[in-house]
């Protein structure tokens, strides 16, 4: 005891003992461990089979068919109260579901049982197999819109048979895309559609599908296919004199502003979110008995006319799996189930968090996909998560996915039942309905906040958004993902690097820019790098380090401030460096040499100091130029007293 208390009070009385420790390389790992550590790191980072392990193998068989199904894990403690949440919210989605199902399978350019059949099918699967309690499943204005849009492009006439297998060609290989991405955990894909851009695209795509309804708001028989702005506001005004029906407008102009009216109730309160949630049925109902009273449709007015009774057909043997289609259903399902399933998922982790439990990605994507895969064969169209039938799902009260069986069974008693009452239903009042629901799409706050806090990724908004309504949905989506990668490659081939200056009575060395206060070290130049240095940023690391170099030394002269003699680079950002990273750091050490300077490293990681010692690259460097802080770096070689 007393030979520990004379050495603690020995350091304490010691003002020049600072306790410098040596950079350490990581146990040394084979190149298996290398591989299957960077596996599991990419494909099973969340470790899905820890459950499994040490148990029975019927408890395993269980715990797999609770992770395929998670009713069975979840359906054992439900109970009547959670049943009666689930009722009211699945009558309340079912009520908005069904007009606005009809009105999205115009945008598709299908029949109007097709979306009914969706939302039958899709809502009754993935009530088995997906993980989110408040999503609401079904057709999608968006998803629609460009199903409609990239179908077309194939086959023009959308009234003919190959038009409609086309569609559920593309909805098979839709469901194949997004059931591949979850089973082979490759549901990181769809990160690299930023935020930004799916602001912009989804404001691009309700804009667009706005204008598109003025067809129906009008009463215009004759309107161009094509969805840009220009096309379509030259398809209208072109006739203004002829082709617009006063009874239509009317229709179409007084039940869009009773639906606005109730939407801005219920965002005024909360409480009365099934104000507008009710109101597109009510529209529906009301405008079929006025027209079917007072028989407008003789007068120009466009109806829905048949809706075809039933539950849906087998449409097996309508896919096509070989011939000339086969290429461009796999291309179209492809993307139309990229867009989906982000959107999807977007709207699964919104509600997730607001309710605070975990969403598995993958498992969603496989049951978005076997959803989509059983639909194609059912005579449906691409499904994925509504946002304003989740809204209205969440508000209402719903416990768990139980609320979208009690939408699907709404939609089979439509089916089998209401289906003909529909016959009057106004075009102008599915128009109306539609555009009252995309409106919700254009989010102008989201996009003033991108403005503030990143302009790149304003623009990459602004160039979705402009993309959409100028050429087309299709463009707009190409031009979301182009800008979102080339953000990523500019942030990687252009990281930031710093120079750091040591904070007035610490040992912290901070950005000079950010901390004015901070001061630069005589004689010595710090450097942080803000990236992994590869081969598309390793030059430019180099070259940026050594005209920070040239430049601090001009300064230095001119201020008469001491020259340098030590480049110190920060290295605890740098997660990890490649071959090329690795020549880049020879050659500047051999810049630095012609200058008179040495080279400093300080904290590299693991990854980084076992490729440093692999390369030899820290013999040439030298043992004793490699510390763990900056700090220990300055007080080795710097002014003496600095740290202190």
């Amino acid at each position: 005891m007393e030979e520990i208390k004379s050495d603690a009070t020995s350091l304490r009385h010691d003002d020049i003992l600072p306790q410098i420790h040596k950079v350490t390389s990581p146990p040394k790992q084979t190149l298996f461990q290398e591989i299957k550590h960077s596996f599991n790191e990419t494909f099973f980072s969340d470790d899905p089979f820890a459950k499994f392990k040490d148990q029975t193998t019927s408890r395993k068989f269980i715990l797999g068919v609770q992770s395929v199904f998670p009713i069975f894990e979840w359906g054992k403690g439900y109970n009547l109260q959670k049943f009666k949440s689930d009722f009211i919210s699945g009558l309340t989605i079912a009520s908005l579901c069904i007009p606005q199902d009809i009105a999205y399978a115009q945008l598709a350019n299908l029949e109007p049982h097709y979306a009914l059949y969706t939302s039958f099918v899709a809502p009754l699967v993935y009530a088995f197999m997906g993980s989110s309690r408040d999503i609401a499943i079904g057709p999608v204005a968006v998803v629609s819109l460009l199903l409609g849009s990239l179908l077309t492009d194939e086959i023009s006439d959308y009234k003919s048979h190959e038009y409609l297998r086309l569609a559920f060609t593309a909805t098979f290989f839709a469901g194949i895309t997004q059931m591949a991405l979850g089973i082979l955990r490759l549901g990181f894909l769809i990160d690299f559609l930023s935020h930004a851009a799916i602001v912009g695209f989804m404001a691009g795509a309700a804009i667009t599908i706005a204008l598109q309804q003025l067809k129906g708001l009008l009463g215009i028989k004759h309107f161009t296919k094509k969805t840009d702005i220009v096309s379509v506001m030259r398809s209208v005004w072109s006739s203004v004199h002829h082709g617009w029906n006063w009874e239509t407008i009317v229709i179409g102009v007084a039940f869009l502003a009773f639906l606005l009216t109730t939407k801005y109730i219920a965002k005024k309160n909360k409480k009365l979110f099934w104000v507008a949630a009710i109101s597109p049925i009510i529209s529906v109902i009301l405008s079929t008995f006025c027209v079917f009273i007072t028989r407008a449709d003789k007068k120009g007015v466009a109806i829905v006319k048949n809706i075809k009774k039933g539950v849906n057909p087998s449409s097996v043997s309508e896919i096509y799996f070989s011939g000339k289609y086969l290429s461009a259903g796999i291309r179209i399902g492809v993307v139309s189930g990229m867009v989906a399933l982000t959107e999807a998922v977007a709207i699964g982790r919104t509600f997730a968090a607001m309710k605070d439990y975990s969403l598995d990605g993958n498992r969603e994507m496989v049951a978005l996909g076997t959803m989509n895969l059983i639909g194609s064969m059912t005579s449906c169209y691409v499904a994925t998560g509504s946002f304003s039938r989740s809204a209205v799902n969440y508000m209402a009260g719903c416990k768990t996915a139980v609320s979208n069986i009690v939408m699907s069974m709404v939609l089979l008693l439509t089916l089998l039942l209401i289906t003909p009452l529909f016959k009057y239903t106004p075009n102008a009042v599915l128009a109306s309905i539609i555009i009252a629901a995309v409106m919700g799409l254009v989010d102008i706050e989201a996009a003033v906040l991108l403005w503030k806090i990143d302009k790149f990724d304003f623009l990459a908004c602004m160039g979705a958004f402009f993309g959409v309504i100028f050429i087309s949905v299709e463009i707009g989506l190409l031009i979301a993902v182009a800008i979102s990668f080339a953000k990523i490659l500019l942030q990687v081939t252009r990281p930031r690097t710093a120079v750091l200056g040591k904070l007035p009575g610490t040992t912290v060395y901070r950005n000079i820019l950010q901390y004015p206060k901070a001061a630069q070290i005589p004689g010595m130049l710090i450097i942080r790098v803000d990236s992994a240095i590869y081969f598309s940023n390793s030059n430019y690391i180099k070259d940026r380090i050594l005209k920070w170099l040239s430049d601090e030394e001009t300064q230095r002269i001119a201020s008469e401030f001491p020259s340098i003699q030590y480049l110190i680079v920060e290295m605890s950002p740098v997660t990890d460096i490649d071959t090329s990273g690795i020549h880049a750091f020879e050659d500047l050490l051999k810049s630095l040499k012609k200058r008179e300077v040495q080279l400093i490293l300080a904290n590299p990681g693991p990854i980084v100091t076992e490729k440093l010692d692999a390369s030899k690259l820290r013999v040439l460097i030298g043992e004793d130029k490699i510390f763990l802080t900056v700090g220990d770096a300055v007080e080795t070689f710097g002014p003496k007293g600095t740290n202190l």
